[in-house]
């Protein structure tokens, strides 16, 4: 679901950009490009039950994963690269609910995902701009608005201290998960994301608020797998048999 770290202001909308105001110092500090490295693919010499089991991850317990339950088709996976891109790059499949992490020798990285339903989808290119673990959740003002129950994670600036209060804590149950990539597009924040999620059972379907949705535990594997500026590709143009 679009979210950011850094609560937009109050007259975005879902198909607006974060002004550099907002997106700049505060969203982009620390942020140091470096050389892209070409990922090694890895994932399938480790067991499903042990890649999807549970673990303590910077504190925070993440519950195994029920993955007799799970499509297998949606189960992180190494397997040949259908998108003819760089290797490096992320590309979304929204026809298949796929991400594919490009490594080398035309192999990728599979993972299942959950997408926007009808109304929210969004494609095109983008880079990942930045990179969160365990992000604070701020709902934006229009999803407040369909869903009166958020009202108490709704963001407010404190003019005093300059910082923003409000949101959801970092936490199992927050809309974000585990992690969160944050997609930009000409410099500008395109309010998607790739984060984990709590909801396992939404992997390869089409619910969300239009953000691409991972199993945390999918999520945490991308993410040590990526670095700032890698590219992103959404698209519904593969065919995958």
């Amino acid at each position: 679901m679009p979210a950011i770290d850094n609560p937009p202001s109050s007259h975005l909308s879902r198909r607006t950009f974060v002004t550099a105001a907002l997106a700049g110092a505060a969203s982009l500090s620390g942020c140091v490009s470096v050389p892209r490295p070409v990922p090694m693919l890895v994932s399938t010499a480790t067991p499903v039950d042990i890649m999807y089991g549970p673990l303590i991850d910077e504190g925070y317990e993440v519950p195994l994963v029920p993955i007799d339950k799970i499509d297998p088709r949606f189960l992180r996976q190494e397997v040949p690269d259908p998108t003819g891109e760089a290797p490096g790059t992320i590309v979304i499949d929204t026809s298949q609910h796929f991400l594919y992490l490009v490594g080398r020798g035309g192999r990728a990285l599979r993972y299942g995902v959950g997408l926007g339903r009808a109304g929210f989808e969004w494609s095109g290119r983008a880079v990942v701009a930045r990179k969160a673990k365990w992000p604070k959740w701020f709902p934006p003002e229009e999803m407040i608005e369909r869903q009166p129950e958020l009202e108490k994670y709704r963001p407010e600036y404190d003019k005093v201290s300059g910082e923003w209060r409000g949101g959801m804590e970092p936490g199992i149950m927050n809309p974000l998960g585990a992690r969160a990539l944050y997609l930009y597009e000409n410099g500008k924040d395109t309010l998607y994301r790739i984060h984990g999620s709590p909801e396992w059972w939404t992997i390869g379907r089409s619910v969300s608020s239009g953000c691409v949705r991972m199993i945390n535990q999918d999520v945490i594997d991308l993410y040590d797998r990526v670095p700032i500026d890698t590219p992103v590709l959404v698209t519904s143009g593969l065919r995958v048999v």
